[in-house]
């Protein structure tokens, strides 16, 4: 963000929401309460599921899905009139990739 890099802003941000929502917690692993009012849960973080923590190769799949849904879409676009974006879609996959290329944590 600093270094004004809209792409790679734009990468990230959409990379940080697709593994927000993979740590999400399934509809059917969260008990769905049918009781009365006066047996429901009260108080602060009564009703909250502790997410999922994902490991790091689900976190690697998660970026490299998210570089391959770009790359695909890139390749969808071939009119023309759609070359800035797909070019724009392969700038943002090259962000990922660079990241899934590093060595060590990212």
């Amino acid at each position: 963000m600093r270094a004004r890099d809209k792409v790679a802003v734009s990468a990230l941000r959409t990379t940080l929401a697709a593994l927000d929502n993979a740590e999400a917690v399934p509809v059917g692993e969260v008990e769905l309460r049918g009781s009365a009012l006066e047996q429901s849960p009260v108080g602060a973080g009564a009703t909250e599921a502790a997410r999922r923590e994902l490991s790091e190769q689900s976190v690697l799949a998660v970026v490299r899905a998210e570089a391959d849904e770009r790359l695909d879409a890139a390749a969808r676009l071939t009119a023309p009139a759609h070359a800035d974006r797909a070019a724009l879609l392969r700038a943002e996959a090259a962000v990922l990739l660079r990241f899934l290329e590093a060595p060590g944590p990212a």
